[in-house]
């Protein structure tokens, strides 16, 4: 028997309400790469005015956004892994893997012909790597995921501790490349990004190439993979299916409250003291990189609870909706806001504080929210999960709705 996508009455809801509200997630942070310079992302003294609202929409898109929704969107992607192999039998080693090198030519050609901060090559190459493993037990995927957030973390607090010892001109070199960059460097990049999608290119390349490599490897493949991991185990036990007790959920929203966020903004704290040297990228970034582990989870707490509540349904269905069509409204986040911000659209790249940035972000929440929403309406799918599952199953599953009968005049 031929594997087949699997049918809107077989999809767990409470999935796809996570999936979507972790895809509008991303964009409060994904903004910043598209409409200023590189570096910002990390140093927000880098480029840009840092004071008043624009200083405040950054401190609560720090605490409440940074690392938060790609967490919980990896960790759904180990548990789709899980759920889709499970469903599709005999078979689903071959698919699986049809399934990521797909994606992953998706992702290259997303990164170097749109937008280098692409995510989709990363997902593929880690779900490649992870698959091996989804048949271990929760408590064995637990720890398995846990070592790896752990290896990330401590090459980047041994990088940093070893930073002072450097020769002089390797740490000026990294200081420049990825830290503070010059104002002849920042120049370059803005006069890039407000060209052409030609002049663009190789500027756009570079950096994605950057993305595929070396941030793969120190960071990449152990966030996210170790991620995929916890998500395969919370999946068996139910946390994402809404299964577990309100007991259980309203611990996790605990635990963002009185540790995930306190630590971050202890943290926080500590960079504006040290003046954002580049401590904070090495060292004290590990106070977004853990807490924020424990607010994806409050979230999906608060998601959990609103969807086992059946008066709050209604408000979940919006984001189920765009958690159905999730890659096809990534893809359109990008065409979007690239057409706002480089060159090839609006030209606005470098122009446009924080408060515009958000007010931009919410804009496209409303029309995808929407959107999505009315498009299910007429169709199954997304029309990129359509492309996807075609590619992946070697069959076009029906698209629209709405079917002629045989014979019909």
């Amino acid at each position: 028997m031929r594997a087949t996508p699997v049918p809107q009455s077989a999809r767990i809801d409470s999935l796809d309400v996570l999936r979507g509200f972790a895809l509008l997630g991303i964009l409060v942070m994904n903004i910043q790469l598209f409409a200023m310079p590189q570096a910002a992302y990390f140093n927000p003294t880098v480029y840009g005015d840092l004071t008043g609202p624009n200083l405040y929409v950054w401190g609560v898109s720090r605490m409440l956004a940074d690392q938060k929704f790609m967490t919980i969107f990896s960790m759904l992607f180990g548990a789709g892994i899980v759920l889709m192999s499970g469903r599709a039998g005999p078979g689903a080693r071959r698919l699986h893997y049809r399934r990521m090198a797909s994606l992953l030519v998706i992702g290259v050609l997303h990164a170097h012909l749109l937008w280098p901060g692409d995510i989709l090559f990363l997902y593929a190459v880690c779900g490649m790597l992870v698959y091996p493993l989804r048949h271990q037990p929760p408590r064995k995927l637990l720890v398995f995921g846990l070592v790896a957030l752990a290896v990330a973390s401590l090459m980047s607090i041994g990088t940093g501790l070893s930073f002072p010892y450097w020769p002089q001109v390797d740490r000026d070199a990294l200081v420049v490349e990825m830290w503070q960059p010059t104002p002849e460097m920042i120049d370059a990049e803005l006069d890039a990004y407000r060209g052409s999608w030609l002049d663009q290119q190789p500027v756009r390349s570079a950096s994605a190439f950057g993305f595929e490599t070396f941030l793969l490897i120190k960071w990449g493949l152990w966030r996210a993979g170790g991620l995929m991991l916890v998500g395969m185990a919370l999946f068996k036990w139910g946390v994402f299916s809404g299964m577990r007790s309100p007991r259980f959920y309203a611990a996790l929203v605990a635990l963002a409250v009185a540790v995930g966020l306190p630590l971050q903004a202890y943290g926080m704290a500590l960079d504006f003291e040290g003046g954002w040297a580049v401590w904070s990228f090495f060292v004290g970034l590990q106070f977004i990189y853990w807490p924020s582990i424990a607010i994806s989870l409050g979230y999906v707490g608060v998601l959990m609870l609103a969807c086992r509540t059946p008066a709050l349904r209604r408000l979940t269905r919006p984001f189920a909706a765009v958690g159905r069509t999730a890659l096809t409204n990534y893809l359109l986040q990008t065409v979007v806001c690239t057409t706002i911000f480089f060159g090839h659209g609006l030209g606005w790249y470098g122009s446009v504080g924080r408060v515009g940035q958000l007010a931009v972000v919410v804009s496209v929440w409303a029309v995808q929210l929407l959107a999505s929403t009315l498009w299910l309406r007429w169709f199954r799918f997304g029309p990129a999960e359509w492309t996807w599952r075609s590619v992946t199953y070697g069959i076009r599953p029906p698209l629209s709705r709405v079917h002629r009968l045989e014979g019909a005049q």
